[in-house]
């Protein structure tokens, strides 16, 4: 299994990035996919979460900013994140699970696979 991060980088406040993830390793059509971050000294967080039915699930912290989609064919998960602000600054990781369930898409303790991560620094 491999998940690959990319797309990071740094940006004022008020602009723009595209991270995208691609999979490989296991059949990504049947497992759901989240983007969590981390910044330093804090937990890691949920962003946001596709499931295999593609249902989407926001955090509140990012709602109507960003926005979470895939290319299934090419088994890669996007975010697309608008509005930046400094509070966005952190590590970038996507995730899959399988049979995530009514379980919380957010909690990053569901997720079995991880990329790397890619920073995105807001200033």
């Amino acid at each position: 299994v491999q998940l690959v991060e990319s797309g990071g980088g740094s940006v004022q406040a008020g602009g723009s990035l595209r991270l995208s993830c691609t999979a490989s390793g296991f059949p990504y059509s049947s497992y759901s996919m989240g983007w969590f971050r981390q910044a330093p000294g804090k937990e890691r967080e949920g962003v946001a979460a596709i499931d295999a039915g593609g249902g989407v699930t926001y955090a509140d912290t990012v709602q109507g900013r960003f926005y979470i989609s895939q290319d299934i064919t090419k088994t890669t998960l996007f975010l697309q994140m608008f509005s930046l602000t400094p509070d966005d600054t952190a590590m970038y990781y996507c995730a899959a699970t399988y049979g995530l369930g009514t379980r919380d898409p957010l909690s990053w303790v569901h997720y079995q696979y991880w990329g790397q991560g890619t920073q995105v620094t807001v200033s």
